[in-house]
């Protein structure tokens, strides 16, 4: 996977969007310029923003699955605690699992959203190494599943909607974690989602990566992020194991079908958030403000639901998925 490459602008790129570098730079420059009076640069910002604008737009209309891949996992896209910050108001986390350690891998906790209190939950990555370090890359331990079900069985108990944000790799795959029972965390979680009796909805805001992802994701509505992915592995992994080549994770990543709109037309998801030009990153508030909309169009019709409507509402969402025959 290409790293992000480093410029003077004011954020790193990805390798594909190396056509609009020189732009970048060369209006970094008409900047500094204007900003030493000079010189009056105005009118030529402007028409470079506008060619910024259409090269951004053409490069992000054709992205590959590779490449969206890419962007999924860019480490200046918004993670969980940004959004959060802009979309929700007087969060309070909660912490621990009450049985061995908290997770700062998921984070958990209670906020209002538009007046109303909900849940919120999500997988929290950073955006830097050190970061990174300390949320564990947003992979989650035991601990931070059984956490998150603490936190989801407070929200049955007191009637509120929970809303979740995915963004992992993958469950922690450690010795520990599995020590600890990283698959009876997850299964149980699973199991215990099909029967909540409040609205749940999931977004999948940057990587969905297995049943790290499905572990807070089963909800009556599940929502993707434009440039998100969700898969069962990852393009390179699959490679690996189908043609014994990771070189081959290109055509993986196509053949499995992890983008937003392949998973919309098969069903999986149930609606995909539009993104800024130039992904979440280029725009982190107007990100948020598409999700904040997405998610109230789809609590709306789901609050009068009664708790065995709920129930079979988020059953029937499931089993329709997939082609069977018989």
């Amino acid at each position: 996977m290409p790293k992000p490459e480093k410029t003077k602008y004011s954020r790193p790129i990805l390798e594909f969007e190396k056509p609009l570098l020189e732009l970048y730079e060369k209006r970094e420059k008409l900047a500094q310029i204007q900003e030493t009076g000079k010189m009056e640069m105005t009118e030529e910002i402007k028409q470079l923003d506008k060619r910024i604008e259409v090269t951004r737009q053409q490069i992000f209309s054709g992205l590959t699955p590779t490449q969206i891949v890419q962007v999924a996992r860019f480490i200046a896209r918004p993670n969980t605690l940004d959004y959060i910050g802009m979309i929700f108001e007087d969060f309070i986390e909660l912490h621990g699992d009450r049985n061995f350690a908290d997770d700062p891998a998921l984070v958990c906790g209670i906020a209002n959203l538009n007046g109303r209190s909900v849940v919120v939950m999500g997988h929290n990555k950073g955006h830097s190494t050190k970061e990174n370090l300390a949320r564990n890359f947003g992979m989650a331990n035991p601990e931070g599943y059984r956490k998150a079900l603490r936190v989801m069985r407070l929200a049955e108990r007191y009637d509120k909607p929970i809303i979740s944000f995915v963004d992992t790799p993958g469950a922690y795959p450690g010795l520990g974690a599995e020590e600890r029972g990283q698959a009876e965390a997850i299964a149980k979680n699973l199991r215990e989602m099909a029967e909540l009796t409040v609205p749940f909805v999931s977004i999948i805001t940057g990587e969905g990566g297995s049943g790290g992802a499905l572990g807070i994701a089963m909800g009556n509505r599940v929502l993707m992020m434009e440039f998100s992915i969700y898969s069962v592995i990852s393009p390179s992994g699959c490679a690996s194991i189908l043609f014994r080549d990771a070189a081959r994770a290109d055509e993986a990543a196509v053949a499995m079908k992890i983008t937003a709109k392949d998973l919309l037309e098969l069903g999986v998801i149930d609606d995909i958030i539009k993104e800024p030009q130039g992904g979440a990153h280029n725009d982190p508030e107007l990100s948020a403000k598409n999700i904040k909309s997405a998610i109230l169009k789809q609590l709306e019709p789901l609050l009068p639901l009664s708790h065995r409507e709920l129930i079979a509402d988020r059953y029937n969402k499931f089993r329709k998925m997939g082609i069977f025959n018989e």
